[in-house]
Formats: structure tokens, C-alpha cells, sequence
């Protein structure tokens, strides 16, 4: 039952003094679309049941070798990481709402803003946003409100953009007036200067393009910025972190540079869990800080001289006219951020390029690997970073299936997002990746797909 102090006799009296009938009355003015059905839950268990379920769980996440990325992925976390981020004074930690008695937190915030804002190349950073899905809407917002064109509502989306992240940006911004526009790819994977010019017109507002994008493939992202950004667009990049370490970084694409940059921190020391909690991370250009959501903070000094830090931006409804705030995000992404801080500082920029390098390495040898068996090739042409897409000879979620069987996460079936691509897969590498493990996926994929060739053709 629902944990509200309120016994029948109570709730009786009220329905009484309203003169309605029941419960149910008090909301019959909202219109039926709007009302969330009864959730179908079952019956509580005791703890003790509860734990056994949870560990049979965790057992069945042991010992599984994962070359699915498509926006998480199975990155090395050193222990120290988490070692550090599960003691009780960071743990516990919340959105402190006196923040400047709140200096540890503070100072923790500052360091991954500045963290944060070097590996993209921008000038500022906020504090972290909800997952990149979240950022990336929040930048289109910030690209509309800032647009030379006053009018224009319409964001260009290359085709590489992940389409968890298009769907969330959607549900964001669908109720706001703005318009997302698709750019489709080249045979190669990538979106040509001829795509975007013919798509350009004076409704766009900015251009969002990934690096690398969904697929894997890398963009040429010089010269679309700078093709954009004479068109009088902004331009938005959707970037993953890790890339960065050995990439161009955003604010060095083109003669100016991307004017907004996010994605997903999740890369950076947190673990894969059955889809989260992540942290998004928003960058910008020092002409757009009033836009970002959020907050920032910074370091100033004391009237002794000593080193403090400070909020120096909080554009939230709760702290200015809900008119003009620029978001209802209400807080940061606290421990996941820390998390994040924690790795890049431990690994510094000679280990974030050490592991980029293993990463795009271990994706080399697992394409070689795949596409020498019968039958199997890559789609793209391109460079790839982190991931790729292979065409099967049989149906992908088939193989996704069946070698989930013999504990190999396969890919990711991209008829999931796209019903059309039915036998293509996103198949990724991270520095995890041994050889000896990629030779273990080529003997099953073969396997599985002589298995399931044999029974298509009875």
C-alpha cells in the first residue's frame, strides 16, 4: 500500500468535507491521455529474498566479454577510483544549498570543470549535466537562444548522431518550438559538405555533429564547422571523452572552433550498470556562459589572501525569475562527476592517450579478426575510433542472441534503432580487449554464423 499516514477514516472524512466521492474524483478534470496507468508491481519480498535475487543477478553479469559500445562502454576503472568515491564524506555528499561552507565540494567542482574544459579545448565548463542525452538538449536550447538569427528554431542533426541521444533531445525540446532536422550520411559514414549546404537555410539555428560519430567513423569536422559557422549557424559537438585524448579537440575544429561541446562522462571511471546513473558534461564558449544551465563555480581568494571558491553562475529558476532562467536542472551529477575527477587525475593526459591508443589499436585487430571470416565485412570505409559496423550474413540480432548464450555481449544489432539494417552490427573495442579475447569472439561469431547459415538454407 502506499506509505501515506492517512488511515480509511481520515481519508473518508476529507472525501466528506470535499463532497466527492472518491480519490480518483480529484483528478477527473485532467484528460485521460495524461494519467499514468495503475503499475503493475509485485508483491514485496523480504530482504533475504531480496539479496538472493540481487546476487543470482550480479552472478549472471560475471565473466561476460563485452564488445557492445553505442554510448557505454567496458573501460578499465583503476580501483582507487571508486576506493576513494565510496567514502562517506564523498558519498554522502548533496548539492550543498550553502555552497560556499561547502569548500571541498567546491574546489572538486572546479577541478573537473577545468579538467573538462581542457580536454574539449572551450573556455568554460559547468558543473556536470544529467547524461549526455540531457546535455545535448540543453545545448540545443542554448544554440536557439543564442542564434544570430532571432527567429530560427531549427537544429541540424548529422546522421551519426546517436539515437538514444536524438530521442531524448526530442522529448526535451518537442514542446518548445524547436524543430530537428536529419542530415543523412555517405556510403562512407560520414556527412558531406553537399548534405549540409543543400539543408542550410535561414530557419537553422545550429549544427549538432559527433566526433566520432554513432558508427564509429570520424567526421571532417574542420571543414563542416567551418561551413556551418558561415552559414551563420553554431555548432554543437557530441563528443566522447576518451577520443579526446588523442583527437582534435572541439575548440580547435575549423578557424573558430565548435561553439558548444557535450557528452557522456560515463567513459571516465564509471562502471556499466544496466544503463546508469551516468554525468553529462557541457562546454562552451566564453560568449555563451550566460546560456549554460547550471551552474559554475570559481576560484577567487579571501580577504586574507587564501584560496576560496564560489558560485559564480547559478541560472536556475530557483535562484532567478523562473522567466529567465535558462534550465530546471537543479543539481550536478555529484558523485559520478567526482568519479570522473578522480580518473582523469589519476591517469593524466599521457594515460587518457595511452588508453585511446589501446582503444583504437583493439579495434583494429577486432575488424581484422570479424571480417575474415566468410561472409562478414566492414561497412564503412573510413577511420574508426572505438567502433564499427559490420555487415552479417545472417540476421544480427540472430547472432546478438545467440552468442549472448555463451556470454559474449556481440554488438548491437542496429535493426534496433534502424528496422531496414537487419544485418548489421555495432561491434566495439576498448582497451579491455585481449587478443586472446577477440580470437574467442572470431571462433564463436564463426560458429554461430555457420550454425545459422545451415538453418536458413533448410
Amino acid at each position: 500500500m502506499p506509505f501515506i499516514p492517512h488511515t480509511e477514516g481520515d481519508t473518508k472524512a476529507m472525501l466528506d468535507t470535499l463532497g466527492v466521492p472518491s480519490i480518483e474524483s480529484l483528478f477527473d478534470e485532467i484528460p485521460k491521455g495524461f494519467l499514468a496507468a495503475p503499475l503493475a508491481l509485485p508483491e514485496g519480498e523480504s530482504e533475504m529474498a531480496l539479496m538472493a535475487d540481487f546476487a543470482a543477478r550480479a552472478r549472471r553479469d560475471d565473466n561476460v566479454l563485452c564488445f557492445a559500445g553505442a554510448g557505454a562502454y567496458d573501460h578499465h576503472i583503476p580501483s582507487a577510483v571508486w576506493d576513494l568515491v565510496s567514502r562517506g564524506e564523498i558519498m554522502t555528499a548533496y548539492t550543498p544549498y550553502q555552497a560556499e561552507a561547502s569548500q571541498g565540494t567546491l574546489q572538486t567542482i572546479y577541478e573537473y570543470q577545468s579538467m573538462i574544459a581542457k580536454l574539449t579545448g572551450m573556455d568554460v565548463a559547468n558543473a556536470s549535466v544529467y547524461d549526455g542525452g540531457s546535455g545535448l538538449a540543453e545545448a540545443a536550447l542554448m544554440a536557439v537562444r543564442s542564434a544570430p538569427r532571432k527567429h530560427a528554431r531549427t537544429l541540424l542533426l548529422a546522421g551519426g548522431l546517436n539515437p538514444r541521444y536524438r530521442a531524448a533531445c526530442e522529448a526535451i525540446v518537442q514542446h518548445q518550438g524547436l524543430t530537428l532536422r536529419d542530415l543523412p550520411l555517405e556510403a562512407d559514414g560520414t556527412l558531406s559538405q553537399a548534405t549540409l549546404e543543400a539543408a542550410m537555410d535561414e530557419d537553422c539555428a545550429a549544427l549538432v555533429i559527433s566526433q566520432p560519430n554513432f558508427f564509429g567513423v570520424l567526421e571532417d569536422v574542420h571543414t563542416l564547422t567551418e561551413q556551418a559557422q558561415a552559414a551563420g549557424l553554431l555548432v554543437i559537438a557530441v563528443v566522447n571523452p576518451i577520443a579526446l585524448a588523442v583527437l582534435t579537440p572541439p575548440g580547435a575544429w575549423g578557424a573558430a572552433g565548435a561553439d558548444i561541446v557535450v557528452g557522456d562522462g560515463q567513459p571516465l571511471g564509471i562502471p556499466m550498470a544496466s544503463g546508469g546513473p551516468y554525468f553529462g558534461f557541457l562546454c562552451a564558449r566564453q560568449k555563451l556562459v550566460r546560456q549554460m544551465p547550471g551552474r559554475i563555480v570559481g576560484r577567487t581568494v579571501d580577504l586574507d589572501g587564501k584560496t576560496g571558491y564560489a558560485l559564480t553562475l547559478q541560472a536556475r529558476e530557483q535562484h532567478i525569475r523562473r522567466g529567465k532562467a535558462t534550465s530546471n536542472i537543479c543539481t550536478n551529477q555529484g558523485l559520478l562527476m567526482t568519479a570522473g575527477t578522480i580518473y582523469m587525475a589519476l591517469l593524466g593526459p599521457e594515460g587518457l592517450s595511452r588508453v585511446a591508443g589501446h582503444c583504437y589499436g583493439q579495434l583494429r585487430a577486432l575488424l581484422a579478426a570479424l571480417t575474415s571470416l566468410p561472409g562478414v565485412r566492414s561497412v564503412h570505409s573510413g577511420v574508426h575510433f572505438h567502433e564499427a559496423v559490420i555487415e552479417l550474413p545472417v540476421p544480427a540480432k540472430a547472432v546478438v542472441e545467440a552468442l549472448a548464450e555463451q556470454r559474449i555481449l556481440a554488438g548491437v544489432a542496429l535493426s534496433d534503432y534502424w528496422p531496414e539494417r537487419t544485418h548489421e552490427l555495432l561491434v566495439c573495442a576498448t582497451e579491455k580487449r585481449t587478443a586472446e579475447e577477440i580470437a574467442q569472439y572470431k571462433q564463436a561469431l564463426g560458429q554461430v554464423l555457420e550454425t545459422l547459415g545451415t538453418e536458413v538454407a533448410q
